[in-house]
């Protein structure tokens, strides 16, 4: 079967299940990595930090962390996940990254609302 075909009745069938469960099938292997701590999102990063952001500057975070991983991955996107929204608990799509992944370090500095996040005081909670 080819894949077409195979992601075409994957979406089919997530039409008639519950929301989260819809959206736990289109993210498929994906959601089970960052929910086994192999791929955070970079809110996962913040809270980890200990960093007390608004919704909007989290956001901005995000936007330097991707911009930071196309730089590094000659303009490819990371990886995206359907995951609810921490307080509106809507479905957002969101970019996954390894834990290691030096795309959310690089962030850390460019962002002036995380810059002091880099130091040396916070790193050793990561």
């Amino acid at each position: 079967m080819n894949i077409a075909r195979r992601i075409a009745r994957i979406h089919t069938a997530a039409r008639h299940v519950c929301k989260a469960l819809a959206y736990r099938t289109r993210s498929g292997l994906i959601a089970a990595a960052v929910e086994q701590g192999l791929l955070i999102r970079t809110g996962d990063l913040l809270d980890r930090l200990g960093a007390d952001l608004k919704d909007g500057q989290r956001s901005w975070y995000g936007r330097h962390t991707a911009k930071a991983y196309r730089a590094a991955h000659l303009g490819a996107d990371a990886v995206k996940v359907w995951a609810q929204h921490r307080t509106t608990g809507r479905w957002i799509h969101v970019h996954v990254y390894k834990p290691t992944d030096p795309a959310l370090y690089t962030a850390l500095t460019t962002y002036k609302a995380t810059r002091h996040l880099s130091q040396v005081d916070f790193m050793e909670v990561a």
